[in-house]
């Protein structure tokens, strides 16, 4: 059984893309299944900033040095991976097509190693970002209530769901309330059913909670600094029904 491509994107940056593609990886590395995060954030990256670590090899070294995608995996924690990207590189940025195609082919090879391969995508809907993107098995497009934020995802789905048919599904991060996120939620998908005839559903609904902030702040997922707060328990519920669509159980 080969392991789930995931890809976390959203239209525009500063809406926890990054923060919520760490916490889905690290839950599920904790329920004993061993899980990669890709930082394809390609030339601002930062999920070892926000982990507080300094990766010995990173992606440009793919690139630029001829390594393989398997030699620069930096161990994080039990089960989960990360490979780490090159943080204002513009180089990265414009990588030309054959050079993605290339990259595309050694992600999809490591779904032998591994139950879950998440994909951090740039924030926009750059050729590079849509590109990475279309090996997913799964898109998960993060929104918050910004207006802006529902615009520029409304944008991405437009723009991913033309390129072929894969699953889409959305999480309203940073909300108020519940009932709030509902209704971020409805906003978006009202566009997207009137235009688009898609009706993306709504994986999950992630609470504002000062705890993430914390995290952030201290270098450290979210899972080691505060597993039971109430960001980490909505993200909980994300991570079940991944793998439920996974075809996997939680092992005892």
């Amino acid at each position: 059984m080969t392991g789930t491509i995931i890809a976390i994107a959203s239209g525009k940056g500063g809406v926890g893309k990054t923060w919520l593609a760490i916490t889905l990886a690290h839950l599920i590395a904790r329920t004993e299944r061993k899980v990669l995060l890709f930082d394809g954030d390609i030339g601002l990256a930062n999920v070892d900033v926000q982990l507080g670590l300094t990766p010995k090899h990173d992606l440009s070294e793919v690139f630029f040095s001829k390594a393989a995608l398997k030699d620069v995996i930096t161990p994080y924690a039990p089960n989960f991976d990360i490979i780490a990207g090159r943080s204002g590189s513009g180089n990265l940025a414009s990588l030309p097509a054959p050079a993605l195609t290339a990259l595309k082919e050694q992600l999809l090879a490591l779904t032998k190693t591994y139950d879950f391969i998440f994909i951090d995508l740039g924030a926009g809907v750059e050729e590079h970002v849509r590109t990475l993107a279309t090996i997913a098995a799964r898109c998960i497009v993060v929104v918050t209530d910004e207006p802006t934020s529902l615009t520029d995802a409304y944008a991405f789905i437009k723009l991913y769901n033309a390129a072929g048919p894969t699953a889409i599904d959305v999480v309203v991060n940073q909300s108020q309330s519940l009932k709030e996120g509902e209704k971020t939620y409805a906003t978006l998908h009202k566009a997207c059913a009137s235009f688009l005839r898609l009706s993306p559903p709504c994986l999950g609904i992630i609470r504002k909670d000062g705890k993430v902030r914390e995290a952030i702040r201290k270098q450290a997922s979210l899972i080691t600094h505060a597993p039971h707060c109430t960001a980490a328990s909505d993200a909980a519920s994300i991570t079940i029904k991944l793998m439920h669509n996974a075809g996997l159980r939680q092992k005892a």
